[in-house]
C-alpha cells in the first residue's frame, strides 16, 4: 500500500506532515519499484503445494516471471549463499541455454568495481567503488561462475567476445576501473585459452585508442610542468608549513609513487603495467622461462601486432609489449626481426605496412640493449644487399629520381640502416677496429648515398647529420656535398602560376616515426628501462645542427637524439638486461592472473 511504500522510500526520515506530503508527491510521480513478496517462506509454500494448496506457489511463479524484478545480489554474500547461487546457475544454463547470454552478461558486468552514487546537494555524482576490500573475493567468484558455465556449456566461448567487448569500460573511466577489467579479461584467457588471441586484440585496441590520443610532446609538456610546479610547491612548503592535508596532484595509491600527471598517460600506464605483468606470468613458471608457453604467446602477440599495432601511426608505448617479450630470449628477438624483414621486402604487402616494418626494424635494432652485435650485423646483411638490388632495378630506369610515393619502402629501409649504424657503429668497431672497419666498408654505403634516388634528401635531418658525421670520421662516405645540394633545393621557390606571387617550400614528405623512441610511462617503464639503449652522442663527432634547449625536468632530456641536442651526462644507465627483480601485480592488491586457477576445486 502507499503508506508502506512511502516509509520504504524514505528510510531514516521522520515523517512530519510536510515530509509526508512531499513523499506523497514523489510517490505519485515515480514508477513503483519492482519487488517480490511471496507471502511466506519458500519452504512453507512448497509444503502447502504438497498438500494441494497451490495459491502461494502460483504467486511465486507469477512474481519470478516478471523480467523487471531485481536480480539476486549474490556477490558479497556468505559462502553458503554463493555456493547455492552457483549451483542454481549451473542448473539453469545446462537445462535452459536460452539464458546463457544473460548469465554471461551478469558475470562480466562484475569485472569492474560497481558504481556507487554520491549525492552532493541536488547533484548526483556517479563514481566507482574503487576501494572495495571485497574485490578479490568478488572477482574469484565471478571466474568460478564462468568456469562452471563453461564446463556445462562447452560452446560458451562462442558467445563471450561480443559480451566482453560490449562491457569494456569507456577508456575515459578511472585507471582502477580499467585495471580491474583488463586484469579479469586476462584471467578469462587462462581457463578459456581459445579466446586468448581475441582478448589480447580487444585490450590492445583499447590501449591504442589511449596511446594515439596522448602525443609524446603533450605528455612531456604536462609532466615537465607538473614537476616544476612540484619543485616550486616544495620550496613554498619550507616557508609555510601549515600541515595541511590536501591531496597533491602527484599523490597516488601506488606504493612506488610512479604517477603520471597526464590523465590519459596514467590510464595507459596502468594498462601497460597489467599487460606486461601478464606476459611475464604466462611465460615464466616458478621463475623459469617456459619455452613452449612463450612460443605460443609470441604467436598470439605477433598476430595482434600485425593486425592492429603495425597499421597504427604515431603510437608511442603500446608496441613496447613486443619489445619486452623479445627480451626474454634471443630467439624471440631474432624471430621478430625476421618477421619484420619478410614484411618489408614482400612486394604483395601494402606500402604503408612495408614502411612501418622498416621503421620497427631499425628502431628495434638501435634500441634493444639485449640484442648482440652479431644479430645486428646479420640484419644489416639482409637490408643493405636488398637496397643495392633495389638501386640496380631503378637507378637506370625512367623512375630513377627522388620520389617518396614511388620508392617509400626503399627510403624507410635506408633510414633504418642509417639509424642502426648511428647507434651500433661503436659495438661493430670495438674489439677489433680493423675487422669492424672492413665490415662497414663492405656495405658500400657510398653507392647507396650517391644513387639517383638520393635517400639523404628524404631521411630525417637528425639522422642524416649524425650519419654524415660518423661516416666522415671513419672515411666511409662523404655526405656533406649531397646534404648541401639538398638544402639548396629546399629553399623557398617563388612562382606566379596562379596569377599572383606565392611561396611554396619543398619539405620532407616522408612522415616517419621511430616506434621505440624513449618510453615515457613511469610505472610500466621500470620494466623497459633495464633493456633499453639510450642515446650516447659520440664526443668526437662535430654535428653542424642547432642544439635544442631542453627544459629542466623533461622526461626525454637523457635521450634527445632526434631533436639534434646533446644529452646531459656522459654515461648510460648501467643496468643488466635480465634484472626483473620487481614483480608487478595486476591489479594492485588483487594479484596477477593465477595460472593455477584451473586446478581450483569448485
Amino acid at each position: 500500500d502507499a503508506p508502506t511504500a512511502l516509509c520504504q522510500s524514505l528510510p531514516g526520515e521522520v515523517l512530519t506532515e510536510s515530509s509526508f506530503l512531499r513523499a506523497g508527491r514523489d510517490f505519485l510521480n515515480t514508477p513503483p519499484k519492482k519487488t517480490v513478496r511471496f507471502g511466506g517462506t519458500v519452504a512453507n509454500t512448497l509444503a502447502k503445494l504438497q498438500k494441494g494448496d497451490t495459491s502461494d506457489y502460483e504467486l511465486i511463479k507469477h512474481q519470478l516471471s516478471d523480467p523487471d524484478i531485481k536480480k539476486l545480489p549474490w556477490l558479497g554474500r556468505s559462502q553458503a549463499v554463493v555456493e547455492e547461487y552457483l549451483a542454481f546457475l549451473s542448473n539453469l544454463v545446462s537445462a535452459q541455454t536460452v539464458y546463457l547470454r544473460a548469465c554471461l552478461r551478469m558475470v562480466v558486468t562484475n569485472f569492474a568495481p560497481k558504481r556507487i552514487r554520491i549525492q552532493e546537494g541536488n547533484v548526483d555524482i556517479s563514481d566507482s567503488d574503487d576501494e572495495d576490500e571485497n574485490l578479490p573475493r568478488t572477482f574469484d567468484h565471478c571466474h568460478q561462475a564462468l568456469q562452471l558455465i563453461t564446463r556445462y556449456v562447452p560452446s560458451t566461448s562462442r558467445f563471450m567476445m561480443p559480451i566482453l567487448s560490449d562491457k569494456f569500460p569507456f577508456v575515459q573511466k578511472s585507471s582502477r576501473t580499467l585495471e580491474c577489467y583488463v586484469h579479469n579479461l586476462f584471467r578469462v584467457s587462462v581457463y578459456i585459452p581459445d579466446l586468448r588471441r581475441d582478448i589480447i586484440e580487444l585490450i590492445i585496441s583499447k590501449m591504442l585508442t589511449l596511446d594515439v590520443s596522448a602525443p609524446r610532446s603533450e605528455i612531456e609538456e604536462v609532466e615537465s610542468g607538473a614537476q616544476q610546479d612540484a619543485n616550486g610547491a616544495s620550496q613554498d612548503d619550507c616557508l609555510f608549513d601549515m600541515d595541511e592535508e590536501e591531496d597533491s596532484p602527484l599523490d597516488s595509491s601506488r606504493p612506488d609513487g610512479a604517477v603520471m600527471v597526464h590523465p590519459v598517460a596514467e590510464r595507459l600506464d596502468t594498462m601497460m603495467t597489467v599487460l606486461l605483468a601478464y606476459i611475464k606470468d604466462i611465460c615464466h613458471v616458478n621463475g623459469s622461462l617456459d619455452i613452449e608457453k612463450t612460443k605460443a604467446l609470441y604467436r598470439d602477440l605477433v598476430s595482434v601486432f600485425d593486425k592492429v599495432v603495425l597499421p597504427t601511426h604515431a603510437s608511442c608505448h603500446v608496441q613496447y609489449y613486443m619489445f619486452y617479450l623479445c627480451s626474454f630470449r634471443l630467439g624471440l628477438a631474432e624471430a621478430f626481426l625476421d618477421h619484420l624483414w619478410k614484411m618489408l621486402h614482400a612486394p604483395n604487402q601494402p606500402p604503408v605496412l612495408r614502411q612501418a616494418a622498416a621503421g620497427y626494424m631499425g628502431s628495434f635494432m638501435a634500441r634493444a640493449k639485449f640484442l648482440p652485435v652479431s644479430t645486428v650485423k646479420a640484419c644489416l646483411d639482409l637490408l643493405v644487399p636488398w637496397l643495392h638490388l633495389y638501386i640496380n632495378s631503378q637507378d637506370s630506369g625512367s623512375k630513377a629520381f627522388c620520389d617518396v610515393n614511388l620508392h617509400g619502402s626503399f627510403y624507410t629501409a635506408c633510414q633504418a640502416v642509417f639509424y642502426t649504424l648511428i647507434f651500433r657503429h661503436n659495438a661493430i668497431l670495438e674489439g677489433n677496429m680493423k675487422k669492424g672497419l672492413a665490415y662497414l666498408q663492405g656495405l658500400n654505403l657510398e653507392r647507396i648515398v650517391m644513387c639517383q634516388l638520393n635517400p639523404l634528401r628524404v631521411c630525417l635531418p637528425a639522422v642524416t647529420n649524425m650519419f654524415a658525421a660518423i661516416t666522415r670520421k671513419y672515411q666511409l662516405v662523404f655526405c656533406y656535398t649531397i646534404i648541401e645540394r639538398n638544402n639548396r633545393n629546399l629553399l623557398p621557390v617563388v612562382s606566379n602560376s596562379t596569377g599572383g606571387n606565392s611561396v611554396s617550400t619543398n619539405t620532407n614528405p616522408l612522415d616517419t616515426f621511430f616506434p621505440f623512441d624513449p618510453y615515457l610511462l613511469k610505472s610500466s617503464g621500470k620494466l623497459i628501462e633495464p633493456i633499453y639503449q639510450v642515446w650516447e652522442e659520440p664526443s668526437d663527432c662535430m654535428i653542424d645542427v642547432p642544439k635544442k634547449k631542453v627544459r629542466k625536468g623533461s622526461m626525454d632530456e637523457e635521450d634527445d637524439f632526434l631533436h639534434g641536442g646533446t644529452p646531459h651526462g656522459d654515461s648510460v644507465v648501467g643496468m643488466t638486461p635480465g634484472s626483473y627483480d620487481s614483480h608487478l601485480h595486476s591489479p594492485r592488491s588483487v594479484g596477477s592472473p593465477p595460472v593455477s586457477f584451473l586446478q581450483r576445486p569448485f
